[in-house]
């Protein structure tokens, strides 16, 4: 019997689905140490898995998304999940660091196929269901980020590095006979769709023409530029610079996924007592700029107390929360028929501008201050704001007004 989409076990599928990527990225990172120490490489060469793995997560997305809106989802997500079974074994296999890292790039391969996790949820469901599902499934995700670091390193005191990977695979194969057994079709695809490249350039010609969907991608990659900005750069500043011990930084970490979390399930239940998209995205986005910004005039005149930085960072994360499944649902609200390549164009833009902000804070650490990360963060988030009220929400407003003058203009008679 397949799940049906209305269910507590639908909604915890797509969850984790959507975590697959998140969790093979915190699940290994308390092994980095041991990998390298095994295989006879540093702890920082060993994070270069992390570059690889990200790369391929930031790319293959591309080509999944008009592969979904053309074939389905189904053999997207299957083909995927089979490819991260493999490269996960390969992973756990590994006698080296060049392997290593060839078997982590495939890995994300696989990884990314789950990317069209938001594709299914706007094939299914509309409006403010669609931002219910999505916000739902942002809980999931965050509930494998604050757990996957606790399990990787429970997994690499038991039974070392390799067992991180295995427990990757059994996820997968898990996770796949879910979806061959379980799951049903949900992209209506239409008979005469072909797979050739002219049509995939002109799905991503659409996402990235389209007045309303493009818009809201960038503001959603701005948002998502604020948080690779603090995750970078919390643990330079709270451990390298404060001096704080990593069980500590942490807690802190955890404290911020938590505030990520209550966004999401806030936003949830705040959309099924009517209140709407945009006033929640409105919000959202301000409670991250002015947090970020308050941090930025903190540290500018070097008033850093702990205990406020955490609460500040905590209140940026909650902005995001709340504001994340509505830039989802909105992004891909006008172009359902090319769902997978919007949520793929989505992802990958947030993805790259992610590795960009991310970047300047490492770049920039100063060893002493916060400045870089609050820097960045106080500039993406103030710029996704403005994109939203200037540019989005505008272009949002027309063509809802287009829609409805064009549906009376044809249910009027006309008149000779």
């Amino acid at each position: 019997m397949r799940i049906e989409p209305d269910t507590l076990a639908f909604t915890l599928l797509l969850g984790a689905l959507a975590a697959v990527p998140y969790s093979g990225i915190d699940i290994n990172l308390p092994a980095l140490a041991a990998t390298g120490a095994a295989l006879g490489a540093s702890a920082s060469d060993v994070g270069l898995t992390m570059s690889a793995f990200m790369l391929s997560l930031a790319t293959a997305p591309l080509v999944y998304g008009p592969v979904s809106d053309r074939l389905g989802r189904k053999p997207v997500l299957a083909f995927g999940l089979t490819l991260f079974i493999a490269a996960s074994i390969g992973c756990a296999l590994a006698t080296s660091l060049p392997v290593l890292l060839v078997f982590r790039f495939v890995q994300g391969i696989g990884a990314a196929a789950t990317a069209t996790t938001f594709a299914i949820i706007r094939d299914l469901f509309d409006g403010d269901a669609a931002r219910g599902k999505i916000a739902n499934v942002m809980v999931a995700v965050n509930v494998a980020t604050v757990i996957a670091p606790t399990a990787g390193a429970a997994l690499l005191a038991a039974a070392g590095w390799q067992s991180i990977y295995a427990t990757q695979a059994a996820i997968g194969f898990m996770l796949l006979v879910v979806v061959m057994f379980r799951f049903a079709e949900t992209a209506a695809a239409a008979p005469s769709a072909r797979l050739v490249p002219s049509g995939v350039i002109d799905s991503y010609r659409r996402v990235l023409t389209h007045p309303v969907s493009l818009p809201f991608i960038l503001v959603g990659a701005a948002g998502g530029a604020t948080v690779f900005a603090y995750v970078t750069g919390a643990s330079l500043f709270f451990v390298g610079a404060v001096g704080l011990s990593p069980e500590q930084y942490g807690l802190i970490f955890s404290a911020c996924s938590a505030s990520v979390m209550g966004g999401a399930f806030l936003d949830g239940q705040l959309g099924r007592r009517g209140i709407s998209s945009g006033h929640m995205l409105a919000i959202g986005l301000s409670l991250s700029s002015a947090a970020s910004v308050a941090l930025l005039v903190m540290t500018l005149t070097g008033w850093m107390p702990i205990a406020l930085v955490v609460v500040l960072l905590m209140a940026v994360a909650l902005g995001f929360g709340l504001s994340v499944p509505n830039v989802m649902s909105a992004t891909m609200q006008h172009l359902p028929d090319i769902a997978g390549a919007v949520s793929a164009a989505a992802g990958s833009i947030q993805l790259i501008t992610g590795a960009i902000s991310s970047g300047l804070v490492a770049v920039r650490f100063d060893g002493q201050t916060a400045l870089s990360m609050t820097a960045v963060m106080a500039a993406s988030s103030v710029l996704a704001l403005v994109l939203y009220l200037l540019v989005a929400r505008p272009a949002d407003r027309r063509l809802q007004s287009q829609t409805i003058d064009a549906g009376a203009a044809i249910r009027s008679p006309t008149r000779s």
